[in-house]
């Protein structure tokens, strides 16, 4: 008897590291590359992680922190992310140049860019930035911008009857030190270093892209096109997506216990609890996780048009996309 049960036993020891190692086999690796520092305009991946979620989903995610020099679109060309997170006019240009990038899911409804002024130079309407000098991102942050300047009908080569462009650092400075009328802000972010480095609300006039019209969508996922052949690929992005999407509802409820989450992944030092927090608040204003993550047609076409009639001496896409945007992971995520 004693035999036997000893024979049970190393069977159930055999058969427990069987389905252990099985388990780990059936584990699989999600890298995602963000558009920027780890800060709480990524936090649903963070808490995706931090709370089981990818785990419970069967994926090792490996949450990459993006920066001034790393551009998602050549990250994901060169096969070193599975997936990336990016701005829609960034994506459908390097679309447009070759990297087939396409948008499976739109965690963020809503545009959080700005174009933030001093008062005092007597900015009140579009019409005030005639001959002004504007601070500008670049590595694809602006084309947003282009797009609008279009619009107004503002050349950006510095000519009379247009404005002048300033290549903005991803700081405020130029506008701290009155080097430029206006620089370019998030509401979640720039915007309060305004506010922190001496300015009031009432010394400033701000102009929101959603509110000028001319609101393109930010912070989508996207990968490249062939790989959503591959049946296994959209099943794991459909997990992926499902599971970061919970995290974002989850960020967008406990604000406060995200940005800490978010600030334990911070390797650099350089956040505060107190900026993560505003941060986040700001940032759940912007969400859509009642959707999880389906991108609204409307808000596409809605991009592409406005990229489309900006014209200009730079457009930022030529012609309208076709198979840039696709439903199918989120089908398959159901």
């Amino acid at each position: 008897m004693k035999r036997w049960l000893g024979a049970l036993v190393a069977l159930g020891l055999v058969a427990g590291a069987g389905a252990t190692q099985a388990q780990a086999q059936g584990v699989e690796r999600v890298t995602l590359q963000l558009k920027w520092v780890t800060q709480a305009q990524f936090a649903g991946y963070y808490v995706a992680q931090a709370r089981g979620l990818y785990r419970a989903a069967n994926l090792d995610v490996r949450i990459n922190p993006g920066g001034p020099d790393i551009a998602p679109p050549q990250v994901i060309a060169g096969n070193r992310a599975d997936v990336i997170v990016e701005w829609m006019p960034a994506a459908l240009a390097s679309r447009e140049r070759g990297v087939p990038l396409v948008n499976i899911a739109q965690p963020f409804k809503r545009s959080g860019m700005m174009l933030t002024c001093r008062a005092e130079t007597g900015i009140r309407t579009p019409q005030d930035l005639r001959g002004r000098t504007l601070g500008v991102w670049f590595s694809g942050n602006e084309y947003p911008f282009l797009a609008w300047m279009a619009r107004l009908g503002y050349r950006t080569d510095g000519s009379p009857q247009g404005v002048r462009v300033l290549r903005q650092g991803f700081n405020v400075d130029p506008l701290l030190q009155r080097q430029a009328d206006c620089v370019s802000t998030m509401t979640y972010n720039e915007y309060w270093q305004v506010i922190d480095g001496g300015f009031r609300p009432d010394q400033l006039t701000v102009f929101r892209y959603e509110e000028q019209g001319v609101s393109t969508l930010e912070d989508g996922l996207y990968v490249l096109e062939g790989r959503l052949n591959d049946a296994a690929f959209v099943a794991r992005m459909a997990r992926f997506v499902r599971a970061s999407m919970q995290g974002w509802d989850w960020a967008r409820q406990n604000p406060d216990a995200a940005a800490q989450i978010v600030l334990d992944n911070d390797a650099s030092g350089a956040q505060t609890i107190a900026h993560q927090r505003r941060m986040m608040g700001e940032i759940a204003r912007l969400l859509d996780t009642s959707a999880g993550g389906r991108l609204d047609p409307a808000d596409y076409e809605r991009t592409v048009q406005t990229l489309l009639s900006s014209g200009g001496e730079s457009p930022v896409i030529t012609r309208a996309p076709s198979g840039a945007w696709t439903h199918r992971v989120l089908d398959a995520a159901r």
